[in-house]
């Protein structure tokens, strides 16, 4: 498959290198001028989980391949679209009339309705995942991160199309189990919610990292993100069909908030990933946008208003 990674983003990035081990033909897309700066390789530290949970160490420099332009009539299969939530409206209008018979593969976050989130995308030309990865551009350059072994593909309400199912085959064949989710706008609210109540209290205290083995602090993460289920409630998101991804927000605190403090702080990939994590207007982002819903609808979020 001819894969094209819309921006050299830290998902992009680590996918587009899994992709290319797999025998995919990859490039990047990047503003014109950024290919001479990036350089001609990727230096990559990542701890690779997919063939087990101890993870295989990747130190080392990837050749990449850049264009600075892209034309209706390219001859790309897949296009990889992997932006902050923030970003995605501004991606998808340019990619738009540039799409040609490719498939887009959003690959993230989303707070606002799906479609309306990709502007002028067609919609038959698209598939939607959400990534098992995570880290960040050190000052040094380098990528530091995590692989995780699952990737979760969903549908907004009908069976996977054609298109669909080749993008979930070629993240098959590079090594990846797939997690299927057939309400995934819901799935996709739900996890952004959770995001916002752990958000909410990495930016008290300066970092995501800093929830690691916090008991106290996670406790009022969860509760933060209990507070916000009315809020998704309102928004039309059926929590019935998700409750292994509500379960642990219902459960009592004093059981969860200890146990995700622990993981965070001894299981090496979790702990690698928060540590890693290095964009804090994500997390204003998210915790933003949360709360602005919240007021609109007139749900009370008093935590994470505080």
């Amino acid at each position: 498959m001819k894969i094209l990674v819309f921006g050299r983003g830290v998902i992009a990035t680590v996918y587009g290198w899994a992709l290319e081990r797999a025998g995919h033909d990859v490039e990047f897309y990047v503003r014109p001028g950024r290919a001479a700066a990036y350089g001609e390789t990727i230096d990559l530290d990542l701890l690779d989980v997919r063939h087990g949970v101890r993870g295989q160490r990747i130190a080392e420099k990837w050749p990449a391949r850049y264009r600075e332009a892209l034309e209706p009539g390219h001859d790309f299969d897949l296009i990889v679209l992997s932006v902050q939530h923030y970003h995605l409206a501004e991606a998808a209008a340019f990619l738009a009339p540039r799409v040609g018979n490719a498939t887009v593969l959003v690959l993230g976050n989303i707070w606002s309705e799906p479609l309306a989130a990709i502007g002028a995308l067609p919609a038959g030309q698209l598939a939607w995942g959400f990534p098992g990865a995570g880290g960040g551009f050190g000052e040094d350059g380098v990528l530091r991160g995590t692989l995780l072994p699952s990737v979760v593909f969903g549908t907004l309400g009908q069976p996977p199309s054609e298109r669909e199912r080749a993008v979930r085959q070629a993240f098959r064949e590079a090594g990846f189990r797939l997690r299927e989710q057939p309400d995934f706008r819901g799935w996709l609210w739900i996890h952004f919610a959770q995001n916002a109540g752990l958000h909410s209290q990495a930016l008290r205290l300066g970092s995501l990292a800093r929830l690691a083995g916090a008991t106290d602090d996670m406790r009022e993460a969860l509760l933060a993100t209990r507070e916000l289920l009315p809020l998704l409630e309102a928004r039309g998101v059926d929590l019935r069909r998700h409750r292994s991804s509500v379960l642990p927000l219902r459960a009592p605190t004093w059981l969860t908030a200890p146990a995700l403090a622990w993981l965070l702080a001894n299981v090496t990939p979790a702990r690698r990933a928060v540590e890693l994590h290095s964009n804090p207007e994500e997390l204003r982002a998210v915790c933003r946008d949360t709360l602005a819903e919240a007021r609109r609808l007139g749900v009370t979020v008093p935590r994470l208003d505080d």
